[in-house]
């Protein structure tokens, strides 16, 4: 019952759509009652003559007027109910969404990295698919069961008790039954969900990926890849649908044994004069009624254990409690300098495996700083940490003075751009994608801010400019466009410290060329971090900062390093080489061979 309730009350702001649709079902649940009753004075008035009565015409037509009314007015309240029913689904489906994709970019970013994209997108769909069709289903018919069954065992009781005694016990008898199969089928749902949230993130994976399975005609492979977790859940649902089943043969066969006792005890006692026919027919009817509930409350158990099962990863990652929070009080980032420092900073994604270990250096303000390293040194993370999008395990990162993790984490990322290596756009329009960084920019800002990007000369070609479609992460542009456009997105958030993943590499010269003068500008006036990937670009840099085993192995000027014999006078050496070996030695520094 704890996760019902918190269904119900995780949506209670919608409460007055669960008051009146709970009134009309009351209201539908009254007038099913009247319908036997009608019927059995019909029934009662047409026999008279049987005992010596006479038969009232008009009253048999009032009888089934009334009949025709109670169902017409049942029609119109069953059905403005279902409206507000559908209504209340709507808005909940709404307000669910909304609360998952707010908690979600909560969340920080290790919990994006321990989990595929369709696996988050699925327990979402399956969640809030299955909340909002069980509260529905509650609303619309629980209290209709309750009042239907209190109604009925009234009126039957005032004509027989025994039939209403025997009408009540097929209750707990029945729910009882129902109840049997819940833990069995709670275990198998877990796995079919497990399975199914699996198939649905290499689904995602491969769509996400299409170019690439499509290059290595991989169609198949994946196909299979994701046939065989789909024939998983076939084979989990097999033995969980069979698990149901024979319980519901059970179930149905208690009841037919109580029903027949029923109809028995009701035929005898009209049979030897204790009931008039109509209140048999009455009786019979109200029997047939009672079934309905009976049965509904079947499937409202069964639509309850899908609902706690389905809803169970949803709000499992409702309760994730984001690791990085702003502290009680934190104040705006405030940049008077620009002025970076990284003060004997720890860290690890792993508490066994650390990849920065006593990190320390400082980047002037307004002066432009790369990061050269191996693989797995750590380049990456201390954009990641400067961003704030994973905590240090010790150390401090500081801007002009203040404590990154004493600040809004807002404010700290409203005055730090990023371009990334592979530059992430969204499906929609050129000038939707560049004024992403400020959404309340005008046409001419964004326009201005191409042009600084060498991006409004290919977007003017474009049959509809700037409001050119892109395709899902602009799959319809090219990398030097894509780049140029990622770019003038950086320019128009115009923030004060910048980080370049650098934006060059895997470019023909032409673009190659066009991107970095645009990068030139994006620079100038800012402090930038960059994570170097060709030496031709870093060589008009401020400082180096080469990293080995975690921490700081130099700092210099591209002149002094060139000159001290460590991993960047190295690399330099290995530029002039061009052979495979020191080709393979760049590529374990992310660097690329310069062209010949």
């Amino acid at each position: 019952m704890k996760s019902i309730w918190r269904i119900v009350r995780f949506t209670g702001s919608l409460w007055r759509y669960y008051l009146g649709i709970s009134v009309f079902t009351i209201l539908v649940a009254a007038m099913t009652q009247l319908i036997p009753l009608f019927t059995k004075a019909a029934i009662d008035e047409i026999t008279k003559p049987a005992t010596g009565g006479h038969v009232s015409i008009t009253r048999v037509a009032v009888y089934a007027t009334l009949i025709f009314v109670v169902d017409m007015v049942q029609n119109i309240v069953s059905n403005i109910s279902g409206y507000w029913g559908d209504m209340l689904a709507a808005k909940q489906q709404r307000l669910l969404s909304n609360r998952y994709y707010e908690q979600v970019m909560s969340l920080p970013q290790r919990y994006f990295d321990m989990e595929l994209t369709g696996t988050v997108i699925n327990r979402m769909n399956r969640g809030i698919n299955q909340i909002t069709g069980y509260t529905q289903t509650l609303s619309n018919n629980f209290l209709q069961f309750i009042f239907s069954t209190v109604f009925t065992l009234v009126i039957v009781a005032y004509y027989s008790w025994p039939v209403a005694l025997i009408l009540l016990s097929l209750y707990p008898i029945y729910i009882w039954l129902t109840t049997l199969s819940n833990e069995r089928w709670q275990t198998y749902q877990k796995d079919i969900n497990r399975d199914s949230d699996a198939a649905s993130g290499r689904f995602a994976e491969s769509v996400g990926q299409v170019r690439v399975v499509k290059s290595f005609v991989q169609e198949a492979f994946e196909l299979r890849a994701f046939d065989k977790l789909m024939r998983k859940v076939v084979r989990t649902t097999s033995p969980q649908s069979k698990h149901w089943h024979k319980h519901d043969v059970l179930r149905r066969s208690v009841l037919a044994v109580i029903n027949f006792a029923l109809y028995a005890f009701i035929f005898v006692q009209t049979a030897r004069g204790h009931y008039s026919l109509g209140t048999m027919v009455l009786l019979i009817q109200y029997a047939q009624l009672i079934r309905i509930p009976l049965f509904s409350i079947s499937f409202l158990v069964s639509q309850t254990q899908r609902a706690v099962a389905n809803s169970r990863d949803y709000f499992a990652v409702m309760d994730e409690e984001p690791e990085i929070r702003d502290l009680t009080g934190a104040k705006k980032l405030q940049i008077t300098n620009g002025a970076i420092t990284f003060d004997r900073v720890h860290f690890g994604y792993d508490a066994a495996a650390p990849v920065l270990t006593g990190l320390s250096f400082t980047v002037k303000p307004d002066s432009k700083v790369a990061l050269v390293g191996e693989s797995g040194q750590g380049k990456t993370t201390i954009t990641s940490l400067l961003l704030r999008l994973y905590e240090v395990n010790q150390g401090a990162i500081t801007i002009d003075g203040q404590n990154i993790n004493d600040v809004q984490q807002v404010s700290l990322r409203q005055n730090i751009a990023v371009v990334f290596q592979e530059p992430a756009l969204f499906s929609g329009t050129i000038r939707g994608n560049i004024a992403y960084a400020r959404p309340e920019a005008t046409d001419a800002e964004v326009e201005a801010a191409a042009e600084a990007a060498n991006a409004h000369e290919f977007i003017s070609k474009f049959e509809h400019g700037y409001d050119s479609e892109i395709g899902e992460r602009g799959l319809k542009l090219s990398g030097g466009q894509k780049q140029r456009i990622a770019i003038a997105r950086a320019l128009l958030k115009d923030a004060p410290i910048l980080i370049l993943d650098e934006a060059t590499s895997s470019l023909d010269t032409k673009s190659e060329r066009q991107v970095q003068q645009a990068l030139e500008r994006l620079m100038k006036g800012r402090t930038t971090l960059i994570i170097a990937h060709r030496l031709s670009t870093i060589q008009s840099v401020d400082a180096i900062v080469t990293l080995v085993g975690g921490s700081v192995g130099e700092i210099g000027s591209p002149e002094e390093l060139a000159r001290s014999g460590g991993i960047y006078s190295q690399l330099l050496a290995l530029q002039q080489t061009h052979t495979e070996a020191s080709k393979k030695k760049l590529q374990s520094y992310e660097m690329e061979m310069a062209e010949l």
